[in-house]
Order: structure tokens, then sequence, then C-alpha cells
């Protein structure tokens, strides 16, 4: 029987600061990765981040060695993940519902699986979102794709935050990680470990 307090030997959360770039090597001289702020030991032993979040975006991350969890948890359709965004501009039930139906773009279609609005100030909306795949840039493209009634202009997402990754929650300091407990693994991966 596992112990609840023993570590995950396969999975470890970070809570990504925005400005840093989600890669091992960068081509551009000067900017940070996210390894930067992680122990040397997770870089040695190549531990990689299971999908991206972009430069401007914050939150979490998982890492792991394990290329079937990566795959598992990058499959589309196959983990939900769910992000705090700040978008300039009034978002309304339009766009809400035009978010769930999804816009086409070249990237394929973009659509969320759950919008919820859980505030506002001034001229700019904070939502709940939810999808279950991750192109790159998706929500910032998705929202992009919608006009503010008022002005004509596309929404522009100003801030994004992972705050979750199938059954596991954002629940440390940013530029900080953790290992997930056995527990936590087994809940996130649906099955015995």
């Amino acid at each position: 029987m596992s112990n609840s307090f023993e570590n995950s030997k396969k999975l470890l959360a970070v809570n990504k600061p925005k400005g840093y770039l989600v890669t091992r090597s960068d081509d551009l001289v000067g900017r940070k990765t996210v390894y930067d702020f992680l122990p040397q030991w997770i870089f040695d032993e190549q531990w990689m981040p299971i999908g991206r979040l972009d430069l401007d975006s914050k939150g979490l991350l998982l890492f792991t060695k394990d290329g079937q969890i990566n795959n598992m948890l990058t499959k589309p359709g196959n983990c939900d993940k769910v992000y705090e965004i700040w978008v300039r501009g009034h978002v309304t039930d339009e766009h809400i519902s035009q978010a769930l139906k999804g816009v086409d773009s070249k990237y394929g279609l973009l659509k969320a699986l759950m919008v919820e609005k859980i505030g506002m100030g001034g001229a700019k909306t904070k939502l709940r979102i939810q999808i279950n795949e991750g192109k790159n840039r998706h929500i910032r493209r998705l929202f992009g794709a919608l006009k503010d009634p008022k002005f004509g202009t596309p929404l522009k997402v100003l801030n994004l935050t992972r705050i979750s990754i199938g059954s596991f929650p954002l629940d440390i300091k940013s530029g900080q990680w953790r290992f997930l407990s056995l527990d936590e693994e087994k809940t996130l991966l649906k099955k015995e470990v």
C-alpha cells in the first residue's frame, strides 16, 4: 500500500512566472527560460515540460521524464486545463457563446469547453476558461478573433494564468515547484500507479 505522503517520481509541478520561456534552449541570447529558476538537476535529469505556456503567461506547468505521461496529458480531449484571464474589452454573452461554439483559424477550430465571467474592472473582464487541447496561443487567438461590440476592435487577453491541469490545482507560489504526491499522480493519470 502506498503512503499518501510519498512523492511521485514521475511528475513535478511548477508555478511559472511571467517572462520565462518554456524551453530547454533558446535561440535568442539573453531570454530567461523556466530552467533558470529551477534546481539544476531538473535540467540535468532531462525533466521536460508537459505542454507549454507562452512568455507572457503564468501559472501551472507539469514536468515529467516519462514520454507516455507527456503524451497522455497533451493529447487533445484527454486532459482539461483551466485558466483565469483578464480580457481588454467588455465580454458579452455573445462572445461567450461564440467561444464555446468555436472560431475557425489557420490553426484549426479554437474553442473553449467552459467560459465563466468572474469579475469586471474598468474596461476589463475577468474570465475562467476551460479547454481540453492546447493549440499554440489557443486562448489568446480565440479571444483575438472576437470583436469588442462598442469599438469593433479585437478583444485582447492581457493576463493569463493556468490554475489547473486535470484534477491537479495550482497550489504553489510563483517561481516555486514541488513533486506531486503519489495520490495526486494517481488521480491525475486516473489509474493505479
